[in-house]
């Protein structure tokens, strides 16, 4: 099976943003992604005709879209060369849903779970034969899937790069992981984790840490392997944590949690594009790329999943350990030239804020204990961040 891989300007960067809907009053998740996304569409095709009638092409993007589940929305931003751009096209698309959601009294936020809402009172998304296929396959687990994130894609020019860079990206996941973990809490109970979410999704059959590949044959080879069993009928129902994303020309980082705050999400961002771009400039200068034994990776996500901003991770493949804290600081530093190049230093100084005030499972944790252990005033701390950012 041959597999071909779109053609993207390097190191540009789309994202995607889940945000959840939920009762102003009760806190609750509510079903309001479909009326949301019904008025928007009606804004949308009026925004249409008066493009035509300028003599414009309609805008593909920004847009909102459905999700898995009817109480979520998700926001997609156009594909920038500078990671503020995107993150731009998020809070104007963001705003456009806010005017619509608190005309039904709906208000919106984002983290990796809901605190307290039940996932068995749910529902998912009607008429979505990729739903349907997810839920008759994985069942309770499938059904359960209350959860929240935020995907990256950053442009690769040439396809030899694309497994070279994701596996050295691997590296980096528990960064990703602790600094965007936002789902300590599970159905009203915590779970002792920073990222409940990242412990549930991986047990799809198709979710979790990707192989890693040496080739893009290699690849290829793993796909039609598992469209000839028929585990998947599409490379895209690969829902790897980390996976090429042929159709675009990307890499998609898909494993971080629902992030808070439009500043985190370029912060986040910008550490992507800083990553790769790095990885791409040292094949181009010939170097082999770092990269870990399988075992070491996935010990590496346990930990971040499990304590967070204070995991002490593996740092190399001859096992050498340094806390999480310490060793992002040594990295933005070596980024920093390349934020600079890329235009980013101002968002990638963004995760050094996260490291002194504290990631969204520290914050969450936090408003508890300051309303004497309330998920109510958890939920009201997350929709205050997603509408005036974390202060």
């Amino acid at each position: 099976m041959e597999i071909e891989f779109g053609t993207s300007r390097r190191s540009n960067i789309g994202l995607e943003w889940e945000i959840a809907c939920v009762d102003h009053a009760s806190g609750e998740l509510t079903r309001a992604a479909p009326v949301i996304l019904a008025e928007l569409g009606d804004e949308s095709a009026a925004l249409a005709e008066e493009a035509r009638e300028r003599g414009e092409e309609p805008a593909e993007y920004p847009q909102v879209t459905k999700e898995f589940l009817t109480n979520t929305v998700e926001i997609v931003s156009g594909p920038h060369d500078h990671v503020g751009h995107a993150v731009d096209d998020l809070t104007t698309m963001l705003a456009r849903v806010r005017r619509v959601a608190d005309g039904h009294g709906v208000d919106l936020m984002c983290s990796g779970t809901h605190p307290f809402s039940q996932w068995h009172q749910q529902e998912v998304t009607p008429g979505n034969a990729r739903y349907d296929t997810l839920i008759d396959r994985t069942q309770w687990w499938g059904r359960q899937l209350m959860i929240w994130g935020v995907h990256m894609h950053v442009g690769i020019e040439e396809r030899a790069k694309v497994l070279p860079i994701l596996s050295g990206l691997l590296t980096f996941y528990p960064h990703f992981q602790a600094l965007s973990a936002s789902s300590p809490y599970w159905a009203g109970e915590d779970t002792g984790y920073a990222s409940n979410r990242a412990m549930m999704f991986q047990q799809l059959p198709t979710a979790g840490l990707p192989p890693q590949l040496a080739s893009w044959g290699e690849y290829e080879r793993v796909v039609d392997d598992l469209t000839h069993v028929g585990v998947i009928d599409h490379f895209s129902e690969l829902r790897w944590d980390l996976r090429p994303s042929p159709r675009w020309g990307t890499i998609e980082l898909r494993f971080c949690d629902g992030l808070p705050s439009a500043a985190e999400v370029a912060s986040l961002g910008a550490l992507a594009q800083c990553l790769v771009e790095d990885l791409s400039c040292r094949l181009d200068a010939g170097e082999q790329l770092p990269s870990m034994q399988p075992w070491y990776v996935r010990e590496n996500k346990w930990r971040a999943a499990r304590y967070g901003m204070d995991a002490i991770i593996i740092t190399n493949s001859a096992g050498d350990e340094e806390l999480m804290t310490e060793h992002l600081g040594g990295l933005l530093d070596r980024l920093e030239p390349t934020a600079a190049r890329l235009g980013c230093s101002a968002e990638l100084s963004g995760v050094d804020t996260i490291i002194r005030t504290g990631a969204s499972y520290q914050r969450q944790r936090a408003a508890a204990a300051a309303h004497g252990g309330s998920l109510k005033a958890v939920v009201g701390s997350l929709v205050r961040e997603l509408r005036d950012g974390v202060g």
